[in-house]
């Protein structure tokens, strides 16, 4: 792999760009592996081998074509294949020819629309439109079509969670973490597409769940809510080890929120309302005094209950991931030095505890005391919130990362 050169903006104090770069690459080859040959990417054991029975799980496929998109961009020369095989397998094997939309994975019988997969189809598909993909624009329009008439409620302003195969049956459940995911994918579709209207519904959906529901909640963030969007601060009690709806608040989405309202800021422009920065701000200092080391061990817990207690005690690769990012882009925003501090320190902690030396990439759970364990993520499918971790220190602020990449790359995004 061959990256492109460093940006021209100052890099993170702290920061070393040569390794970043090097995880750049390493985090991207062992990922390579998950691309099965029936079609789209597969989960990945500890040691980096797919899991036997060739079951494509379209939000790791997803994900791995968005960042094989940003691979490309890159200026890494096998990866276009690797995110045309992941268009392909969306436009196809995952996707519902019958009813439209996209199944949770090529699993038989599997019928349920989510959207957190959605959310997802959207992003990977903004991200390979951005590096130039065959199919990608035509999938993107697809995606955004399916978000528009069957999750996106306008007299909410926030999007449902599920639906049965043929859309008869709504999900009696809402989310935050699939709404912040359609943050993060509206975003990309308007660099993608230059369409105003996709920040609108981000900020629309940021302003009700962060400055609403989250401020109102005593700035911790609720996750579950009714059909009729009141809040559930009891789901899953009996089950607070959930991978995707566990109890309680889950402090790594406080810090991926935080990043994603910088984004957000970035995107609007002048327009921006001066909250995004604040409540960002917020989200990341309570996250803080909350959620690393409150038990006496470093790193961040998995989530905490209603009077700031933690439940789930283990680390989570994503939320160490989506800490330094927040930092990353809360001193590229406001060039304080503690962001910077708290940068160098986490990195620290990831490059000790959750780097595999072994047999590569990152273990994506950690028990409290630093050891690998898998009490609620087996093996390593995800190679997302690391790759995005590597490349958003050395990335101007922007709406999206594959927006700034593109730019960086000389494929300025639609609509600028």
């Amino acid at each position: 792999m061959d990256p492109t050169p460093e940006h021209t903006s100052p890099a993170v104090p702290g920061a070393d760009p040569a390794w970043l770069a090097a995880e750049e690459g390493r985090v991207a080859d062992f990922a390579r592996p998950a691309a099965l040959p029936e079609g789209g990417f597969g989960w990945l054991d500890e040691a980096g081998r797919p899991v036997p029975g060739g079951t494509a799980h379209t939000w790791i496929t997803c994900r791995m074509t968005h960042v094989f998109s940003l691979a490309h961009l890159r200026g890494d020369g096998g990866a276009a294949a690797l995110a045309d095989h992941g268009v392909a397998a969306l436009r196809g094997r995952l996707r519902d020819a019958g009813h439209g939309g996209w199944f949770a994975s090529s699993e038989p019988g599997e019928g349920a629309k989510g959207a957190y997969e959605h959310a997802f189809v959207v992003l990977a598909a903004s991200s390979a439109a951005q590096a130039g993909r065959p199919g990608a624009d035509d999938l993107l329009a697809e995606a955004l079509g399916v978000v528009e008439d069957r999750f996106f409620d306008p007299a909410e302003g926030l999007c449902v969670e599920g639906w049965d195969r043929a859309w008869r049956e709504c999900e009696a459940y809402r989310g935050a973490n699939s709404n912040m995911h359609m943050v993060e994918a509206f975003l990309a579709a308007a660099d993608a597409t230059g369409g105003r209207v996709w920040r609108e519904r981000a900020l629309g959906i940021a302003d009700r769940l962060i400055r609403g529901e989250t401020a109102a909640n005593g700035w911790r963030l609720p996750e579950h809510f009714t059909p009729e969007w009141a809040r559930d601060l009891d789901y899953n009690r009996d089950t607070p080890g959930d991978p995707f709806r566990p109890y309680g608040t889950t402090v790594g989405h406080w810090l991926e929120w935080a990043r994603l309202l910088v984004n957000l800021e970035s995107a609007l422009g002048p327009q921006a309302p001066a909250w995004l920065l604040e409540d960002a701000r917020r989200l990341f200092g309570l996250a803080c005094e909350h959620g690393w080391a409150v038990d006496g061990s470093d790193g961040f817990v998995y989530t905490l209950d209603w009077q700031d207690r933690p439940v789930v005690r283990e680390r989570m690769h994503w939320v160490a991931a989506e800490a330094t990012a927040a930092a990353a882009v809360l001193w590229a925003r406001t060039g304080e030095e503690g962001y910077a501090e708290r940068y160098g320190r986490w990195w620290g902690f990831i490059r000790e505890h959750h780097l595999d030396g072994v047999h590569g990439g990152w273990h994506h759970e950690l028990a409290p005391d630093g050891s690998p364990s898998s009490t609620v993520w087996r093996g390593k499918p995800d190679a997302y919130h690391a790759y995005q971790a590597v490349l958003i220190p050395r990335l101007a602020l922007s709406g999206s990362v594959a927006g700034a990449v593109a730019a960086e790359a000389g494929a300025s995004p639609a609509g600028g």
